[in-house]
């Protein structure tokens, strides 16, 4: 394992090299002794992953091959990020969160609990690219919110507790509570019968 700046690892740790722990972001390129990667108990790190210094990560986290997760992240217990996913940094991720394949998060987005993000999905944080006109604003996912495959979700955008984003959607408004976003660009819908029941 490839190690930058000082790195806490909980028991039970398990590496496919290589991987890189703590690896310094541009205010700390050729320093030592900064905060490293911090993670929980009984993690799986599968090979390719680069995780950056100042990243915190619970108990019971396992990724795929070739992950990346950036300076200043928070990322609860239980989590599972998918192989080639792609997290930016300054992101905060709750509990019990599955991050499917090639997941992209931008910086200054918040994930709540219980949340499934499915592969191919996109959430954006720049609404006039690359001009960064209004600044880098990450969507909010709530708890609970389930995103289908290759589904693209707009800067600023507040995805509803509860909800569900289907596979393709471009979502442009945010998603109220328990409701569906459908289409391109994404319209409001009630969830399905079948989807209500089984909560």
């Amino acid at each position: 394992m490839i190690e930058y700046g000082i790195n806490k690892t909980g028991a039970g740790l398990q590496v496919f090299e290589p991987v890189t722990l703590g690896f310094p972001s541009r205010d700390n390129i050729g320093k030592a002794g900064f905060k490293g990667t911090t993670i929980g108990k009984n993690a799986v790190l599968r090979s390719g992953t680069v995780i950056y210094c100042d990243v915190s990560i619970g108990d019971k986290f396992q990724c795929g091959h070739n992950v990346l997760i950036r300076e200043k992240t928070k990322i609860g217990d239980r989590v599972a990020i998918g192989t080639s996913t792609i997290i930016e940094g300054i992101v905060t991720i709750g509990s019990d969160v599955n991050l499917q394949s090639m997941v992209y998060i931008p910086t200054n987005t918040t994930i709540g609990d219980h949340v499934f993000i499915g592969p191919n999905a996109v959430l954006t944080n720049d609404r006039y690219p690359p001009t960064g006109i209004g600044g880098l604003t990450g969507p909010v996912i709530r708890n609970s919110v389930a995103i289908g495959a290759n589904a693209t979700i707009l800067p600023g955008i507040c995805i509803g507790e509860g909800a569900l984003v289907a596979a393709g959607a471009i979502v442009t408004h945010d998603v109220p509570d328990h409701m569906l976003a459908l289409g391109a660009p994404a319209k409001i819908r009630k969830l399905p019968k079948e989807i209500v029941s089984s909560r």
